[in-house]
């Protein structure tokens, strides 16, 4: 049944609280995914503002016959990567654990070279968690893969080339789209970097790599910000008791799963919110991404990390502190 602009939006109103809900759930699942591939991003999801689809349903310039079903992003969740060289592997995760509905992919769009554009690519696929709307349909979103730096370019041109019933002047339009060129540059040239590392200091980038791994499932408990400087203190001696970074990924993903339950109490005892972290300000790596390989390590490889740390210039106290949460004697 066709709906009206009004008819849509009152019925978007009432179905918004699920699908918020469904989006959640499809950002949990990506993250964890993408987390099991080593993938280093950042997911976010919202389901759309009741004011914006409002606007939307009621927009002249989109001339909706059916606003209800033409809004395809009453859902949506965005997928950021570093550079340009981790779209593919992101995009065979979201392929591979999603029910693909429709790829949009305008990044090698033929006879187009010689243009200046939003590398467009979306996904259209069906949120997990098997919810449906009142006529038995599951509820979809729409996925923007980006990277770090089209995602800034977007975010930008969008409140400047995008205001309803104003038409931005042609100088401002095409400055904006010149600057596709240095995003285009930027994403090379840190792909570029990063594979210039991984030949030139390997062990470097391969604490990079695990760091980026236990970033990935320790933002799944928190979101509160961590010492770089100390994670890669820490990260250069753990890597030292992981013989295979490359499937580790998968390792630590199914030890968090594991106990997940067990960790997360352990945050909420230790990490940067509890007590004992604000009064005694003991248990620091308890606030720290590299804490999940810790707790991994002192389950599967407890003489290793133990000898290799007693091998660095770490107090002994930070893993003496761990293993006390974690509830094990060295």
């Amino acid at each position: 049944m066709t709906l009206t602009a009004e008819e849509a939006f009152q019925r978007y109103r009432k179905e918004r609280p699920s699908i918020e809900r469904a989006a959640e759930e499809t950002k949990t699942h990506l993250a964890h995914h993408i987390a099991r591939r080593g993938i280093d991003c950042q997911v976010i999801a919202r389901a759309k503002e009741l004011t914006s689809f409002n606007a939307k349903a009621h927009s002249p310039r989109k001339g909706y016959a059916d606003p209800w079903k033409e809004i395809t992003d009453k859902a949506g969740v965005r997928v950021i990567v570093p550079h340009s060289g981790l779209l593919d592997p992101a995009l065979d995760v979201i392929k591979d654990n999603l029910e693909i509905v429709e790829v949009q992919d305008h990044r090698e769009d033929v006879g187009k070279e010689d243009l200046l554009r939003y590398p467009r690519l979306h996904i259209q696929a069906v949120m997990v968690g098997g919810a449906q709307d009142p006529d038995g349909i599951p509820y979809e979103c729409e996925i923007q893969l980006r990277t770090e730096a089209v995602d800034l370019w977007a975010r930008m041109s969008h409140k400047l080339l995008y205001k309803p019933g104003v038409t931005p002047p042609a100088d401002v339009s095409r400055s904006l789209y010149r600057l596709i060129a240095l995003v285009e540059l930027f994403d090379l040239e840190v792909e570029r970097g990063v594979e210039a590392l991984a030949r030139q200091d390997p062990d470097l980038a391969r604490s990079n790599r695990l760091l980026e791994i236990a970033e990935q499932v320790y933002h799944t408990f928190t979101d509160h910000p961590s010492s770089r400087d100390l994670s890669q203190d820490v990260i250069g001696v753990l890597s030292q008791t992981i013989d295979d970074d490359a499937t580790y990924s998968e390792q630590l993903a199914e030890f968090t799963e594991r106990f997940r339950e067990r960790i997360q109490r352990n945050y909420d005892d230790y990490g940067p919110s509890s007590a004992h972290f604000l009064e005694h300000g003991r248990y620091l790596l308890a606030s720290q991404p590299e804490s999940l390989i810790i707790f991994e390590r002192l389950a599967n490889a407890r003489f290793r990390i133990k000898s290799t740390w007693n091998k660095s210039e770490l107090p002994e106290t930070m893993l003496t502190d761990m293993a006390q949460i974690w509830g094990i004697a060295l």
